[in-house]
């Protein structure tokens, strides 16, 4: 896989009731699922990821959500339809790196989701 941010394939998607969360995005052509929630103060935070070859990884309140600017990008993507690749998978990329310690390192790097 090539560590160029383009790569991601980014798609919007959606998932079963059973998987809640305000906005869902697919990655590398199914191969990854990213979800996210709206916080308080509006800032967008990565809720859970799952990975082909090592399952959903959901984590904690602890979570660092994206910034004030990330997030009101974020949330125009997802109100237009329309995904800037390169900028979204830059913001995707650091909010694993920020919240590396909840997730599983050996898939982020697999999927080159850490830079």
């Amino acid at each position: 896989m090539s560590t160029n941010t383009s790569d991601l394939q980014l798609s919007i998607t959606t998932m079963p009731p059973s998987r809640p969360a305000d906005y869902y995005l697919c990655a590398l052509g199914g191969c990854v699922f990213i979800d996210f929630d709206r916080q308080e103060k509006d800032l967008i935070v990565l809720k859970r990821m799952s990975f082909d070859g090592y399952g959903c990884c959901t984590l904690p309140k602890e979570t660092i959500p994206l910034n004030k600017e990330d997030s009101m990008f974020f949330k125009e993507c997802f109100r237009t339809k329309t995904l800037d690749q390169n900028r979204l998978a830059k913001i995707i990329k650091q909010t694993a790196k920020d919240n590396k310690e909840f997730l599983w390192e050996d898939a982020l790097k697999e999927y080159k989701l850490l830079d």
